[in-house]
């Protein structure tokens, strides 16, 4: 960054508060000088005195008294401004200068803590706060960027590989031209459609820059749409689906996202339930919270796959199936949901099944809630898992 021509700001500001307190004090002196002599002999005739030399003395005396106090009185005025105004202008231009610094850390992407404000204002630990939280929100989106694009990458491999290889063969004349070969080309195109609005999904759901459009919701009415909506699915996998209602639980949530979760977690259960297994649905008040649970008595979640089952992209040995297991998204995007409006959703797991919690905050508890258990789907029939 080149000098300024002019100094530096601090100096300035310093210069202009001395100019602006000589000014002052150069009109208290004129002023004493043009007013005070004349308001001193008024004051002298009204007492009596009226000799010449007597009356010159005197305004002689006041005069030299006047400016000597003056002179003491407003050099110390000025030493003492000078003092306070350097020791504010040094505080002030520090955290000026700790800021510029910040700005450039934050241009060369560093991002950890590039401001630190030392004996600095209310106000300008107040902005250092800001700035910092704000450089650390730059360094979440650049980091969800990075690690989209190595996601992206590693994901378009396989459809664009299977893609490549139908086209070499066509080309080649080894494969022929059939309505199989159309379709293998049509679902490795799906499959990137499919991958490109998931990972734009997710990626908005993680930088919370999907809006929320917040109702007083009964929460049962969210959950019981959701549960309605898998029932095919759950029916042609021959898998039971209960559900457990609380009536009256309400809370301030955004039903479709809400619905968009639950109907994620459904889909994932049933994914990892054979037929002739349940999952079941349930509600509760806890705490001051509002707690939704998917339980399955499927596969269960290896120990060392619970601390990754929210990231993007990521797959249990189970779902590794990329025909049958989705993009991998979907629990983290239904994770970055439940954040948004200010929940948890959290997993756990024996060898016995595995249990999704939703965590939601609640304005107020329900009363008296009333318990309804309704036995969606009680099929036996095998069918390929919900897409």
């Amino acid at each position: 960054m080149p000098p300024n021509p002019r100094g530096n700001w601090g100096r300035r500001l310093l210069w202009t508060q001395m100019a602006v307190v000589a000014a002052m004090a150069a009109t208290m002196v004129l002023t004493a000088l043009l007013v005070g002599p004349a308001w001193f002999r008024m004051h002298m005739h009204e007492a009596g005195h009226a000799q010449p030399d007597v009356v010159e003395h005197a305004q002689q005396a006041f005069h030299d008294a006047g400016l000597v106090s003056l002179a003491v009185g407003l050099g110390t005025a000025m030493l003492a401004a000078l003092g306070v105004a350097t020791v504010l202008n040094r505080n002030l231009s520090r955290g000026v200068e700790a800021l510029v610094d910040g700005a450039q850390q934050v241009a060369a992407r560093h991002y950890d803590q590039p401001v630190t404000m030392t004996s600095a204002s209310p106000e300008l630990a107040q902005v250092a706060n800001a700035f910092n939280h704000m450089a650390s929100q730059i360094a979440s989106t650049e980091q969800t960027r990075r690690r989209m694009l190595t996601d992206l990458g590693h994901e378009l491999r396989t459809p664009l590989a299977a893609t490549q290889v139908t086209l070499e063969g066509l080309q080649d004349g080894v494969v022929d031209f059939t309505p199989a070969t159309v379709e293998i080309l049509l679902r490795q195109n799906q499959r990137l459609a499919a991958l490109a609005a998931d990972i734009s999904e997710v990626s908005r759901a993680e930088e919370g820059r999907i809006p929320l459009s917040l109702s007083h919701q009964d929460l049962a009415q969210v959950v019981t749409a959701s549960v309605a909506a898998a029932r095919h699915a759950y029916d042609a996998a021959g898998v039971t689906l209960h559900a457990q209602s609380v009536l009256g639980l309400r809370v301030d949530v955004d039903a479709a996202r809400i619905g968009q979760v639950l109907d994620n977690l459904l889909r994932n259960a049933l994914q990892h339930t054979v037929g002739g297994n349940r999952v079941e649905v349930t509600m509760g008040h806890e705490h001051d919270r509002a707690v939704v649970r998917v339980i399955d008595n499927g596969v269960g979640i290896p120990t060392e796959a619970l601390t990754h089952v929210f990231e993007r992209f990521y797959r249990g040995d189970t779902a590794r199936d990329r025909d049958h297991g989705g993009s991998g998204v979907g629990l983290a995007i239904s994770r970055a949901l439940i954040q948004t409006h200010g929940g948890t959703l959290s997993a756990t797991s024996t060898t016995a099944g595995a249990t999704f919690t939703i965590d939601l905050p609640t304005k107020q508890p329900p009363d008296q809630p009333t318990y309804r258990r309704t036995r969606l789907s009680t099929v036996n029939t095998g069918a390929p898992p919900l897409e």
